[in-house]
């Protein structure tokens, strides 16, 4: 039988992936990445030099047109796969990452008039310039008691959609009138893909507060934050809104000639890029966490009712598999902490053991840490190097480390750092049941668990649960690919759910993390401390917001 595939195009910060996947058996038969031209343009604007404010980050959109234009082709070529064995593309994204666009679709940056104007380009999922108006949207809905701001944990972020166009808004009115929609990157290269104006549900949920039966927050809430804004859903945020695994369209001709594929190819509306990683691992039913650990770690998880559970980042219907509830919390740093350690803190003479043993510094710490048992460093760490994203959603909080001493070594500083995370993950995973939300099973996948053993097993032993890890390591675009396959549907020999492309494609490894039972008891111990550390410094004690006020204004 003529092997039929699905392409994957994973969008993350600084590059794009294209992964070719048969979707017979979700072997990865191809992958291709294509570097951004541009890069994070976080200092100038290209062409002009002009200098950017702090904590600005933009990207420029012909990058994404780049990625299709140069992997997929290259994956096809790899493979000798014809056109006409390709019956779906998906993508997914960073997010919230967006974009104003004129009457024709096309980016304000690209348009001569407005190329020098900061607010015309692409503002990345990292742009945090909006904190004014993330500030603003909070108080607002907090003071109006409005529904939407529970299903958030209660706060808002200055990464997602409202605060960048109201930044816009404030900061270039001119350009807001000039702009005839707002979109997310990911949902515009759909756009550029087929010719249809389609949104999706996971970013408009997740990012632009849009609710399946309510839709965008109120009129009259949106005009309590400022009256130019009433009428932004039906005007500059129109569009149909689709569930994940819909068909946004059909490949168009000009598309199909640049991507190598067949014009009327299958194209699945967008995704985020964590999100994506959930059927990727098999996890398509309630009761399994999903945790896409790397720089910071997604915690993810679908039940059948909408439960409002503390430090859950959003509540979102169809957000991850149609017919059910999508939640999403989050660490805002894991392995970044690790890679800060390494980098910033680890003293000359480890870095040398290192290379004098033929490995790198942290499979050096990672093998002399795992020759400690639970608590015999005597160090606890709290995990807030980048503050705390759930539960307590403060991004002014920071790391701490307690129990130093002068012969405290370096591995066992690194091996606090690993359990700091854990506990964080318990956390959250508490923070969950306490709201009503059952998890049976949890499913890592990302860069991290397949890099760091000592890691996962200290984080079997510190949540007493069993960890099992996806065998892919392009996990992102592996279920970007399956809702490629599921929007090509089954006449065309793709299948008619998630769930079911799922079954066929999933990747799990055999082998598994369970907890050690001695190790359970002695983390449980250790856990009661973290958590006494973790309401003193993250809710009754200002310490941390006063050293970094201090910080910022020393004078």
């Amino acid at each position: 039988m003529k092997k039929r595939y699905a392409i994957g195009v994973d969008y993350g910060t600084e590059s794009g992936r294209a992964l070719l996947v048969d979707i017979a058996t979700g072997e990865e038969i191809a992958t291709h990445v294509t570097p951004y031209r541009h890069g994070v343009i976080d200092e100038t604007l290209p062409g002009t030099g002009e200098r950017l404010p702090p904590d600005w980050a933009l990207q420029h959109p012909s990058d994404y047109m780049e990625v299709l234009r140069t992997s997929v082709p290259a994956v096809l070529k790899e493979a000798g796969a014809a056109p006409d064995s390709v019956i779906g593309i998906g993508i997914d994204f960073t997010a919230c990452t967006m974009m104003p666009l004129d009457e024709a679709g096309m980016p304000l940056c690209l348009k001569p008039e407005w190329q020098d104007r900061p607010h015309s380009w692409v503002k990345l999922w990292k742009h945090h310039a909006a904190q004014d108006e993330a500030t603003k949207i909070n108080e607002t809905a907090a003071a109006r008691g409005e529904a939407f701001l529970a299903r958030y944990g209660g706060k808002t972020s200055s990464e997602w959609l409202l605060a960048k166009i109201w930044q816009i808004l404030d900061e270039a009115p001119e350009l807001y009138a000039q702009a005839d929609l707002f979109m997310e990157a990911a949902d515009w290269v759909v756009m550029q893909m087929t010719g249809e104006l389609v949104r999706n549900s996971c970013t408009a949920g997740y990012k632009g507060f849009w609710h399946k039966r309510d839709g965008f927050p109120s009129r009259d809430f949106l005009a309590a934050l400022d009256p130019r804004l009433a009428d932004l859903p039906a005007t500059k945020l129109r569009g149909p809104i689709l569930p994940l695994g819909a068909k946004a369209g059909g490949l168009s001709p000009a598309m199909a000639e640049a991507m190598g594929l067949r014009p009327g190819t299958a194209v699945a509306v967008g995704n985020i890029d964590a999100h994506a990683m959930v059927p990727a691992v098999g996890v398509v039913t309630p009761g399994k966490l999903v945790l896409t650990m790397g720089t910071s770690t997604c915690h993810l998880l679908l039940t059948a009712d909408e439960v409002l559970a503390e430090g859950v980042s959003g509540v979102v219907e169809d957000g991850i598999v149609a017919g059910y509830y999508g939640y999403e919390a989050g660490q805002s740093a894991v392995g970044d902490i690790f890679a800060w350690y390494v980098e910033e803190a680890v003293p000359a003479y480890v870095k040398q053991a290192a290379e004098a043993s033929g490995t790198g510094v942290h499979q050096w710490l990672e093998r002399q840490a795992a020759a400690y048992r639970p608590g015999e460093s005597g160090l606890l760490a709290l995990d807030w190097w980048n503050g705390n994203r759930s539960v307590l959603m403060d991004a002014d909080l920071t790391g701490l480390i307690v129990g130093l001493t002068l012969a405290t070594k370096p591995e066992e500083i690194y091996r606090a750092l690993l359990e700091a995370t854990a506990y964080g993950t318990r956390r959250i995973i508490e923070a969950f049941e306490a709201g009503g939300v059952r998890i049976d099973e949890l499913y890592a996948c990302g860069g991290l668990p397949q890099r760091n053993r000592l890691l996962m097993q200290i984080y079997a032993d510190v949540t007493g649960r069993e960890i099992r890890i996806a065998d892919s390591t392009q996990t992102a675009a592996l279920g970007a690919a399956m809702f490629g396959a599921v929007a090509a549907g089954v006449e065309a020999g793709g299948f008619g759910s998630v769930a079911d492309a799922a079954a066929r494609m999933a990747r799990i490894r055999e082998e598994t993390f369970k907890p050690d039972p001695a190790n359970v008891a002695l983390y449980d111990r250790l856990y009661r401390e973290y958590a006494e550390l973790h309401d003193y410094f993250g809710r009754d004690s200002g310490l941390m917001k006063r050293l970094k006020a201090l910080k910022s204004h020393p004078h």
